[in-house]
C-alpha cells in the first residue's frame, strides 16, 4: 500500500514538471522556426516558377523540332517507300503532337521509377519538403499576414515543377528510344544520315539544357541558406525528412528501425554470386574472366566520362563533336573581373596604379573576348613624397585564348587619356596614346566563385608614346 501511495505521489509531483518540460522543447521548436525569414518562401517559389516556364518553353522547342524533322523524313521516304513511310512514322508524328498538347498538363507518375530516376534530384526535394513542413507546423510560425497562401502558394509551385520535371525525363526517354528506332528503320535507305545527326544533336542539346536549369535551380540564396540552417536544427524537422524524403520513400526508411529492414527485391552479393557460376560456370577461371570483363567495362566507361561528364546514360552519347557553351545564355556567358597594374614613376609621371574593372563574352570554352575601363591613380614619386591624385582614365579592349591547362595567350587593344605632364613644354605631349598588347596570363582557383589571374603583357606600340612609357605591364585581379 505505501509503494502505491509513493507513486502516486511522485506521479502527481512529476507530471507539472514534465508538463513545463514539453512546453520548454515546444516554444524552442517554435521559436527556432520564427526565425526562418518570409523572404525564403517567396524565393523558392519564384526559382520553382522560372525552371518550370524555362523547361516547359524549351520542352515544347524540342517537341517542335522533332515533330518538323519526322514530318520532313516521312515525306522523303514517302518518294521512296510510301508503305513504310507510314509504318515508321505516322504513329510518332501523332506521339509527338500528344505529347505537345499534353505539356501543359501532367503525365501520369511512378513514384518508384521517379524516386530512382530522381530527375529533380536531392535539392528540390529537401526543398520541397522544408516548405511542406513549415506548412504543416502552421501554429508555430510567426504569424503575419498572407503567410499561409504564400506558404500554399510556393508548395503548389514546388509540386507543379516536379511535374513538369517528370515529364520533362519522361519526353527525354522517348526522345532516346525515338531516335534508336529511326537509326534502325532507316538503316536500309540512303540519305538520311544528315536527318538523323539533326535529331541527335537535339536530343543532346536538349538534355543538357535541362541540366543546366537545374544547376542554376541549385545555386542557394541567401535567404535560403539562412533558411536551411534554422530548419535543421529543429528534431522534428529530421524526423519528417526522414519519413518524407525520396530516399526514404524509395526504401521505405522509417527512423532509426531503417537499419532492421529488409530491401525486398534488391538482389544479394550471394546472389549475384550465384547468378555468374550459373552462367560462366564454377571453375578456377571465372573469376578471372568476371574481373577481366568488369576491368575492361570500367576502363571503357572511364574512357567516355572523360569525353563526355556531363552524360547520365550511354545512349545520350552524341555522334559529333559538341559545341561546349551552346546551351548557355548570353548572361551565363558573360564573365566579370577586375585588376590592378602599377607602374613606376619617372620625371614626367608619379607612380600610379591603374585599377580597372571589365566584362568578357565567353565565345567559346577556351576563349573569351570583352571591354574594359580603369582609372589611373597617382601616388607620389616615392616613400617621401606619398599623394594620392588623378592622372586620368583608359579604355580597354581585349580577347584571351586558352594554351594548356592554365595557361592563356591574351592580347588587346587600349587608348589612355593621361593629360597632365610635368617637365614637359605645352604642346609635346600626347593626352591619348594608343597600346597594343600581347602577353601571357595564368588563372588559378581561389574558390567556387572567383577565380585569380596574372598577367605579363608587351606593349609593341610604346615607342610611339610621347613622352615614353615603359612596354612591360604587370596586372593581377581576379574574374567571378
Amino acid at each position: 500500500m505505501k509503494f502505491y501511495c509513493i507513486i502516486i505521489l511522485l506521479s502527481l509531483f512529476c507530471s507539472p514538471l514534465l508538463a513545463q518540460d514539453i512546453l520548454a522543447k515546444k516554444d524552442s521548436v517554435a521559436a527556432k522556426v520564427q526565425q526562418v525569414p518570409e523572404k525564403f518562401i517567396s524565393t523558392a517559389k519564384s526559382k520553382a516558377d522560372k525552371l518550370n516556364k524555362q523547361v516547359t518553353t524549351r520542352t515544347n522547342k524540342a517537341l517542335k523540332r522533332f515533330l518538323k524533322e519526322e514530318q520532313a523524313m516521312q515525306k522523303k521516304l514517302s518518294k521512296i517507300d510510301s508503305v513504310a513511310a507510314k509504318n515508321i512514322f505516322t504513329r510518332s508524328i501523332d506521339s509527338l503532337g500528344n505529347l505537345q498538347a499534353r505539356l501543359k498538363g501532367k503525365l501520369g507518375k511512378n513514384k518508384v521509377a521517379s524516386a530512382l530516376s530522381q530527375p529533380d534530384g536531392p535539392y528540390l526535394d529537401s526543398l520541397q519538403n522544408s516548405l511542406a513542413f513549415l506548412k504543416g507546423s502552421g501554429d508555430l510560425l510567426k504569424q503575419s499576414k498572407g503567410i499561409t497562401d504564400k506558404l500554399n502558394n510556393a508548395t503548389q509551385s514546388m509540386d507543379a515543377l516536379k511535374d513538369k520535371l517528370q515529364q520533362a525525363e519522361a519526353i527525354k526517354s522517348f526522345i532516346r528510344e525515338r531516335k534508336q528506332q529511326l537509326k534502325e528503320q532507316l538503316s536500309q535507305y540512303t540519305g538520311f544520315t544528315k536527318d538523323l545527326q539533326k535529331m541527335n544533336k537535339e536530343a543532346y542539346y536538349y538534355a543538357q539544357q535541362l541540366k543546366e536549369y537545374k544547376e542554376i535551380f541549385k545555386d542557394k540564396k541567401k535567404a535560403e541558406q539562412k533558411a536551411m540552417e534554422i530548419i535543421k536544427k529543429v528534431p522534428a524537422f529530421n524526423d519528417f525528412m526522414q519519413k518524407n524524403s525520396q530516399l526514404a520513400g524509395l526504401f521505405n526508411l522509417q527512423g532509426a528501425s531503417a537499419s532492421a529492414q529488409s530491401l525486398e527485391g534488391l538482389q544479394t552479393r550471394s546472389q549475384v554470386e550465384q547468378l555468374i557460376q550459373q552462367r560462366l560456370g564454377s571453375g578456377p577461371n571465372a573469376g578471372a574472366a568476371v574481373s577481366q570483363q568488369m576491368a575492361e567495362a570500367r576502363s571503357r566507361l572511364n574512357e567516355l566520362k572523360s569525353k563526355f561528364p556531363d552524360l547520365d546514360n550511354a545512349a545520350d552519347m552524341p555522334d559529333f563533336k559538341p559545341k561546349e557553351m551552346k546551351t548557355k545564355s548570353f548572361l551565363q556567358r558573360l564573365e566579370y573581373g577586375s585588376n590592378i597594374q602599377f607602374q613606376r614613376s619617372n620625371k614626367f609621371f608619379p607612380t600610379t596604379s591603374d585599377i580597372a574593372g571589365q566584362v568578357a563574352y565567353k565565345f567559346h570554352k577556351n576563349g573569351s573576348a570583352g571591354i574594359g575601363a580603369s582609372y589611373k591613380l597617382g601616388m607620389g614619386t616615392g616613400f617621401n613624397d606619398i599623394h594620392f591624385s588623378g592622372q586620368g582614365a583608359s579604355i580597354r579592349s581585349f580577347i584571351d585564348w586558352k594554351l594548356k591547362g592554365t595557361f592563356y595567350l591574351n592580347g588587346g587593344y587600349e587608348q589612355n587619356y593621361q593629360p597632365d605632364f610635368a617637365s614637359v613644354a605645352n604642346g609635346v605631349g600626347q593626352a591619348w596614346t594608343p597600346s597594343g598588347l600581347i602577353g601571357l596570363s595564368k588563372k588559378y582557383k581561389i574558390n567556387s566563385k572567383l577565380k585569380g589571374n596574372m598577367m605579363v603583357l608587351f606593349d609593341f606600340l610604346y615607342n610611339q608614346h610621347v613622352p615614353r612609357t615603359d612596354p612591360i605591364k604587370v596586372r593581377m585581379g581576379y574574374n567571378f
